[in-house]
């Protein structure tokens, strides 16, 4: 069975990830989407909120699940018997990034990193502007699925009240 994951952390999950996701999912017989879990870094939404968001984008994919892990990815690979790591890239500057990472990933253990081009709708698409946009009041609706717009605004407003804004 050819298994991929398609890690990140997904804060929030946007219609370019779930492009990937898709992508991958041809490709593969299973794809893993892996929400990075790091409680030292500070995000918008929780793990467990983000995995949650996924799971229900991925509900058309029936070869994909989700799952959350911390640590190196090359360790939940060995665990889940994944060879193959799937990056979507936007601009050649993703690509050095990647490149270095990959290279690492395929020294610490037998794993292959496969790059999938971004659809050119998609190419400027990052979750950081996707919020950075969000949080001046901006409409991000055809850049994530409806449901995760909503949770967004609903944490936006949220944080406005509270006076994190």
């Amino acid at each position: 069975m050819r298994k991929a994951v398609c890690p990140g952390s997904f804060d929030p999950v946007t219609n370019g990830h779930i492009d990937i996701v898709e992508r991958a999912s041809r490709l593969f017989d299973e794809v893993v989407v892996a929400v990075g879990v790091n409680k030292s870094k500070s995000r918008l939404f929780t793990a467990e909120e983000r995995i949650a968001m996924l799971v229900e984008a991925c509900q058309p994919f029936a070869n994909v699940r989700v799952a959350g892990f911390s640590g190196l990815l090359t360790t939940f690979c060995a665990e889940n018997s994944i060879h193959a790591i799937v990056k979507g890239l936007r601009a050649v500057s993703d690509f050095d990034y990647e490149l270095q990472m990959a290279q690492m990933n395929a020294s610490l253990t037998d794993i292959e990193t496969v790059f999938v081009p971004t659809s050119p709708e998609y190419s400027f698409l990052a979750s950081s502007l996707v919020k950075e946009v969000a949080t001046f009041g901006g409409d991000v609706s055809g850049l994530i699925p409806g449901f995760v717009n909503e949770r967004l605004k609903a944490r936006v407003a949220e944080r406005v009240a509270g006076g994190q804004g």
